[in-house]
C-alpha cells in the first residue's frame, strides 16, 4: 500500500487554484493506487509555528541529552518529518505570494530540514537523508512569468526544488498553472495543467 503526504499552503481555503489542482491531481494519483492512503496536512489550518531558540538548540542535542523542555520543543519537528518517512510520495501544492512561498510553507519547511534526521553533513558535504521519496509540486502564480522577464523574479519553484533535493527528496513532477488574475485565459490554463497532471498517469 503506497502513502501520498499532500500539503496544502494556500491561505484561501475557498476558491483556491492550487488546492482544485492538488484535488484533481490526488483523485488522479487514487486512481491509479487504488490500495493506498494519503495523509493530509493542511498548513492554513494546522498552524506550524516559527521555529523558536529552544527548537534549533533541539535540533543539535544529542537524544541522550534531551530535557523535557528540549523534547517539547522538538515535538512537532518530530511528528511533521515522521508522516515524510511513512510516505512513498508528497504532494505540494502552493501559491505564490511576493514571489516565493507562503510563509506557512516556509515555516513547515524549516520544521523538517533538520541535521541527522532529513540531511546530515560529512567532510564530503551535506547528504539528504529522504532519498527514498518521490515529490510531486504544483504551484500557481496569478501573472504570467515563464518566457518572460518576469521569470527573474520566480524564487518559488527553483527554492522548493533546491529545498526538496537538499534533503535527498527527488522532484518527480512539477506543474504550474500561471495566469489565475487573468480571466480571459484561466479557463484554458486550467484545462491545460489538468491534461499534463492526467498524462502523468496515464
Amino acid at each position: 500500500m503506497k502513502t501520498l503526504l499532500r500539503i496544502d499552503c494556500s491561505s484561501r481555503t475557498k476558491d483556491s487554484h492550487s488546492r482544485q489542482m492538488a484535488d484533481f491531481f490526488e483523485s488522479k494519483w487514487r486512481g491509479s493506487n487504488p490500495k493506498s492512503q494519503v495523509i493530509y496536512r493542511d498548513l492554513a489550518n494546522s498552524h506550524i509555528p516559527h521555529i523558536q531558540e529552544k527548537t534549533i538548540s533541539g535540533f543539535y542535542t544529542p537524544e541522550e541529552y534531551m530535557s523535557t523542555e528540549v523534547r517539547e520543543a522538538t515535538a512537532l519537528s518530530d511528528e511533521l518529518i515522521q508522516e515524510l518517512e511513512q510516505a512513498d510520495e508528497i504532494l505540494i501544492s502552493s501559491p505564490m505570494y511576493n514571489l516565493n512561498i507562503p510563509s506557512s510553507l516556509k515555516a513547515y519547511i524549516d520544521q523538517v530540514v533538520r541535521v541527522n534526521r532529513t540531511f546530515k553533513v560529512d567532510h564530503n558535504g551535506y547528504h539528504g537523508l529522504l532519498s527514498g521519496l518521490k515529490a510531486h509540486v504544483l504551484t500557481v502564480k496569478g501573472g504570467s512569468i515563464k518566457g518572460t522577464p518576469l521569470e527573474k523574479y520566480d524564487f518559488q519553484e527553483p527554492y522548493l526544488q533546491a529545498i526538496l533535493g537538499f534533503m535527498g527528496i527527488e522532484l518527480e513532477s512539477l506543474f504550474s498553472l500561471e495566469g489565475t488574475s487573468h480571466e480571459e485565459h484561466i479557463e484554458d490554463n486550467v484545462k491545460a495543467v489538468k491534461m499534463k497532471i492526467s498524462n502523468r498517469f496515464n
